[in-house]
């Protein structure tokens, strides 16, 4: 578990740390247009529990692209490459307010194809192996019908922009509504 993370609930919500970052997320898409998602958690509120995209933060000296390709090997175990993704087809940013800090990310978020695979999470952070709980190929249909909740909230509003290259990055605006405690 990375040391900024205690996942200890302050009083006062004001006084949680604030981190700003960019990050970079992948819509990866099966054959059946199934799209793998995660089961994240926040551990210090676990009765709230979210599916989301691989992805994470770009490091210093990294494109987003680069990011992508990197987050998606480590949290996946599947190998793409940059030719491979598809966009950037969104832009957003969302402000995660957390048991024990505030997340505010500059997110962009590309398509990739791939063949179904299994997914290897033996490369997750120490972080990541305390909050990531569960993992699936989710078909686009159950997506549209399901009470999880589902981050970013306009998902299958991305898969659709994967032959629509005109209307990319698709603008998503800020979100704050994808907190366990609110900002």
């Amino acid at each position: 578990m990375s040391p900024e993370r205690s996942f200890t609930i302050p009083e006062d919500p004001a006084d949680r740390p604030r981190r700003t970052r960019t990050a970079a997320r992948v819509v990866l898409l099966d054959p059946d247009d199934r799209v793998l998602l995660f089961c994240d958690s926040d551990p210090g509120l676990p009765q709230y529990r979210w599916w989301v995209t691989p992805g994470g933060g770009v490091d210093p000296g990294e494109t987003e692209a680069q990011a992508a390709v990197r987050e998606v090997a480590e949290e996946t175990g599947a190998v793409i490459t940059e030719q491979e993704l598809i966009g950037p087809v969104a832009r957003r940013v969302a402000v995660h307010g957390y048991s024990d800090q505030v997340l505010e990310q500059a997110e962009c978020f590309y398509l990739a194809r791939v063949d179904p695979f299994e997914v290897d999470v033996s490369a997750f952070t120490e972080e990541e192996k305390v909050t990531m709980l569960d993992h699936r190929w989710w078909p686009l249909a159950e997506l549209t019908g399901t009470a999880e909740w589902i981050w970013p909230s306009r998902l299958v509003e991305l898969v659709g922009l994967e032959h629509r290259p005109d209307r990319w990055p698709l603008d998503l605006g800020t979100e704050t509504g994808e907190s366990t405690r609110p900002v």
